[in-house]
């Protein structure tokens, strides 16, 4: 193994902070602005290298959920982030705790608006990052890294960017940066909590929504226990990226749409909700004002933004696993020590009716077929990373997520291209764990590129392909909204068997239905990367 004898140059600084901080796999694509900090690259340092700077993004933001610790990702100038940007939105929605390193050009070219200069390097990922920087000396780079460490990975988490000059890494080493533990989360107000605490106490029908926050927390098994211990029947937020509570539990009750008089009307059941880890609310369409009002609102997340924008109801500024413990000793001490006693809330929502223009066509696979095998077939830890828009109602009522760490992932803006990579990174991050990627057609080119890492890397994740042929979400949600003659979301011709064997990746065609079941069983038993290309029925259900 190479080993760095002293800190000489910048960049055996660097390394050396990089080794202390845990941040020896990067995510990357180079360019000629990297070169000098990747020279002489140490043995125990892995560069896992995806060929589009948006796949590079993805993969890293997948990898650092399922950790739930921060990565360094590499990118190439102005150039190679703006490429990345959409990610690095996505990932800053997603609160994914990302470094961002990109190179810069030579200090001693810059004032000359050199090729490959990023001009006003700092606020180009702006405002889609918690902290920019360029180092004002080339021995402030291992502090600048160090910082962005902490900015990242401290509540509420999210990407961070710095900037790097090519020649800085060459210079001489300033003085040692110490490598400091990451900053834990945060407790409740005490005050605030016992309010919440008491109004639980009060409460006939408690109802909580479960948002990102707690399973990006690791607190589920705390919020289980609270659900039970209070009688609350669980939603899951709206468009949430993660899954945070047990869907096959009988305190759970279904999956809040992201349309204000939804949201209302599924809640009026309530006469109290508590909001942890989540917005309240997140909407993706307006169809007019609810008919019904909300009911009283707690609302606890360690993000100060949520807290302020939210509509109504006290707000609590906590991290949810010392929330929930905080609210679980809380409430003891407002019962005196005795349990909390209520008519449970039990009972799954019923499902939505899935409203089809047509039946669907003769001898075509649905979505919902696929669904409905994959939860007879996958093992009960596996981690489902999903990106079809216009099936996600249909993944709800047929692949229920019962695993309590790292079970589902998605994208957290709307960004099309994160999930492929996004499993990649899944699995590299758990390689004792099986994951499968549900992906759309149109959201699986945007990050096609991928299945080349997945393959180079042997990562055994199945990709399954829904091909309907369409940016369906566009048209359903275009038409209801009274648009007609949309263009440009019809697609079809693509052959994602050929794309996937040109990059190294196992692949089949699945047509008929009854290919389904053995297809799958196939290429979740295959432990290299295998991709399932599914034509599906074309009229997918109604969104919301």
């Amino acid at each position: 193994m190479n080993s760095i004898a002293s800190d000489r140059t910048v960049r055996d600084a660097t390394r050396r902070l990089l080794r202390q901080l845990g941040l020896t796999t990067v995510f990357g694509n180079p360019g000629t602005t990297e070169v000098a900090f990747l020279t002489d690259w140490p043995d125990d340092f892995r560069y896992v290298l995806g060929l589009h700077e948006s796949v590079v993004v993805a993969m890293a933001d997948g990898y650092a959920q399922a950790t739930r610790r921060p990565v360094l990702v590499n990118l190439h100038s102005a150039g190679g982030l703006g490429h990345g940007l959409g990610q690095v939105f996505n990932a800053a929605r997603g609160h994914a705790p990302l470094i961002v390193m990109a190179g810069q050009q030579s200090r001693t070219l810059l004032r000359g608006d050199p090729f490959l200069g990023a001009t006003d390097a700092t606020a180009f990922p702006r405002p889609y990052v918690k902290w920019s920087c360029e180092p004002a000396r080339a021995q402030d780079v291992p502090a600048a890294i160090a910082r962005a460490y902490h900015v990242a990975s401290q509540a509420p988490r999210g990407p961070v960017f710095i900037s790097v000059p090519a020649d800085d890494w060459d210079a001489e080493a300033g003085a040692p940066v110490a490598a400091r533990p990451a900053i834990p989360g945060f407790g409740p107000d005490p005050a605030a909590l016992a309010a919440l605490a008491r109004a639980l106490h009060g409460s006939a029908r408690p109802g909580i929504v479960a948002g990102p926050g707690v399973d990006a927390d690791g607190a589920v098994a705390d919020l289980v226990a609270l659900a039970e211990r209070v009688g609350a029947g669980v939603w899951a937020a709206p468009v949430s990226p993660r899954c945070s509570f047990p869907e096959d539990h009988p305190l759970f009750l279904g999956f809040l749409d992201a349309e204000k008089r939804a949201t209302a009307a599924a809640l009026a059941r309530h006469d109290l909700v508590v909001v942890i880890g989540a917005p309240a609310f997140t909407y993706h369409v307006y169809r007019g004002e609810a008919e019904v009002p909300l009911p009283p609102l707690f609302v606890v997340s360690d993000d100060e933004q949520v807290l302020a924008r939210a509509d109504t109801g006290p707000g609590i500024r906590a991290t949810p696993l010392l929330a929930l413990r905080a609210l679980d000793e809380a409430l003891g001490s407002a019962a005196n020590g005795a349990p909390v006693r209520r008519a449970r809330v039990t009972g799954r929502a019923a499902p939505p009716v899935l409203a089809r223009p047509a039946g669907p066509a003769e001898g075509m696979i649905t979505a919902a077929e696929v669904y409905a095998t994959l939860a007879e077939l996958l093992p009960p830890d596996a981690i489902v990373v999903e990106e079809t828009p216009s099936h996600r109602s249909v993944l709800h009522d047929h692949l229920p997520i019962t695993a309590t760490d790292t079970g589902f992932l998605t994208t957290a803006s709307g960004a099309l291209g994160y999930g492929l990579p996004a499993a990649v990174g899944a699995a590299l991050a758990r390689p004792g764990r099986r994951v499968v990627a549900v992906l759309g057609d149109g959201s699986a080119m945007f990050g096609i590129q991928a299945l080349w890492t997945a393959a180079r890397e042997r990562t055994p994740v199945t990709f399954v392909i829904l091909d309907n042929t369409r940016y369906a979400a566009v048209r359903l949600l275009g038409e209801a909204s009274g648009g007609t003659g949309i263009p440009g979301v019809d697609l079809g011709g693509l052959d994602f068997v050929a794309l996937a064997q040109g990059m190294g990746c196992a692949a089949r065609y699945v047509s008929e239905p009854a290919e389904v079941k053995s297809a799958l069983a196939t290429a979740l038993a295959d432990d290299r990367p295998h991709l399932l290309h599914v034509r599906t029925d074309p009229a997918p259900p109604r969104m919301y």
